[in-house]
């Protein structure tokens, strides 16, 4: 995985919670304590990434950083996921320059469809506000690990 050391410790970073038709985006605060889900990005069937979408979040919020979900399986090995996020992630550091660092995600969407259901919510066609609270909860988790260091 890329060195989270190379992102900046102040200023904002934004998250991205891949999934094959769904992105989740996440940003954290400038002091990066906290994380909120932003939005999401949708793939059209047998289209690319909205990559020009993503390179508009960057110009309105000027991040310092990038933290892409990797999506391990249940083992801790890459699969296909894993190699297509690790692609998109790195497409979006070359395209922003920004440091680029990739976290173990595994559970972040049953995470967020838990937390939602703990307040009583229900997810049934809220796909897209469960991808954005993913990414959400994939950044705090690395906003936390890296405050705890």
């Amino acid at each position: 995985m890329t060195s989270a050391p190379r992102i900046p410790r102040a200023g904002r970073i934004i998250a991205a919670d891949w999934g094959e038709v769904r992105i989740g985006v996440a940003l954290s605060d400038e002091t990066q304590l906290l994380a909120s889900p932003l939005t999401t990005l949708v793939r059209r069937p047998g289209k690319r990434f909205p990559m020009q979408r993503f390179l508009d979040l960057v110009a309105t919020h000027h991040p310092v950083g990038i933290v892409v979900g990797l999506p391990l399986t249940g083992e801790g090995d890459e699969g296909d996921s894993a190699i297509a996020a690790r692609e998109l992630g790195d497409a979006m550091a070359r395209r922003t320059g920004l440091p680029l660092y990739l976290q173990d995600e595994r559970m972040s969407s049953a995470r967020a469809l838990g937390a939602i259901r703990e307040q009583g919510g229900s997810t049934r066609g809220r796909r897209e506000e469960v991808d954005a609270l993913a990414a959400a909860i994939l950044l705090q988790q690395f906003l936390d690990r890296r405050r705890n260091e």
